[in-house]
């Protein structure tokens, strides 16, 4: 009685492995922009860079990351004060490049440029943690600039990159913490 189980078991296994290997394969995920970003793309994205002030997310990275003590760790973050923050957004603007469009780069870096965005940057790295988003109000007046078709668009791609350049930044600070 045991092997008519084992056997209809065993069955049931080939012919789900049947069933999966004539499936149609799953469609491959799209290709990441491999090809070198143009002059103007690694322009607008250092200037990005600039406007969002990326040194400052350098930091908050670094401060993220797990040092084996506390003395590793201030030892990192000197390291870190010493390094430009043009040359972070020099390292920083051609990885960036491949990851958002040159019109992007250029809304969002108006957009940081801004009265608004600039109380959304003093807020983002001098702020608490947060469990709600507490994002300060806009005026009237940049109501009406966030609600602009060309910010809108920028923003929501702008905000399908941003963990993929939190992990251009976390890439560039493990280079920094290897240097000696």
């Amino acid at each position: 009685m045991i092997s008519v189980k084992l056997l209809a078991a065993a069955g049931l296994i080939g012919i789900s492995t049947l069933a999966l290997a004539a499936a149609p394969a799953a469609p491959a995920p799209a290709a990441a922009n491999t090809a070198a970003p143009s002059a103007m793309q690694v322009k607008a994205a250092y200037d990005l860079l600039a406007a969002m002030q990326a040194e400052k997310l350098t930091r908050t990275v670094a401060g993220g990351s797990r040092f084996a003590n506390e003395q590793q760790r201030q030892a990192f973050m000197a390291k870190l004060d010493k390094v430009p923050a043009a040359e972070v957004y020099q390292r920083l603007a051609a990885p960036v490049a491949k990851l958002v469009s040159a019109e992007t780069a250029v809304e969002m870096a108006r957009f940081y440029q801004s009265s608004y965005g600039q109380k959304v940057l003093q807020k983002a790295y001098n702020g608490g943690p947060s469990m709600y988003d507490d994002a300060p109000k806009p005026t009237p007046a940049e109501k009406a600039e966030l609600a602009k078709p060309a910010y809108v668009k920028a923003d929501k791609e702008f905000q399908a990159a941003r963990p993929a350049i939190r992990h251009e930044v976390f890439v560039l600070v493990s280079e920094l913490a290897k240097a000696k």
